[in-house]
């Protein structure tokens, strides 16, 4: 399975909206904070084209990922892969493709409490710095050999 990241265009708006509505539909209704149109504008409201790529798998979109820079950190958003190519290792390959793109930590980012993605940046060496009841907020923490 090939895994590319290609940039987004502001043509790719509309669908990126869609699946993050059905990547975060289950936690967010979980966490008693689901509503089908606050979860879209979210998304449109921070769409960056510049910062956001597009996942694709063998020729196909399957996800986006977005890394925002800070003055102080870079912050990693907007990482969804569609649920049909979930626990293919295409979240892990994107991750270390981020990672290694990410030279310069930190690389920051928040997770719904609960949500099993949280395991994947674990995995990947991102440690906890807050949480509450909604978010999880981690740091990437190179590993040292």
């Amino acid at each position: 399975m090939s895994i590319e990241l290609r940039g987004a265009k502001e043509s790719d708006l509309d669908w990126i909206v869609e699946v993050r509505a059905v990547v975060l539909r289950e936690d967010l209704e979980r966490l008693g904070r689901f509503d089908p149109i606050r979860v879209r504008q979210r998304m449109r409201d921070g769409f960056s084209p510049s910062n956001t790529r597009v996942i694709v798998s063998d020729g196909t979109d399957v996800g986006s990922v977005s890394v925002r820079r800070e003055t102080d950190a870079r912050w990693l958003e907007h990482f969804y892969v569609i649920p049909a190519m979930q626990g293919k290792g295409i979240g892990s390959r994107v991750l270390e493709l981020v990672l290694q793109e990410c030279s310069e930590p930190p690389l920051r980012l928040n997770v719904l409490n609960g949500s099993g993605a949280r395991r994947l940046y674990e995995r990947h060496g991102f440690v906890v710095d807050t949480e509450d009841d909604i978010d999880v907020f981690m740091t990437f923490q190179p590993r040292i050999v």
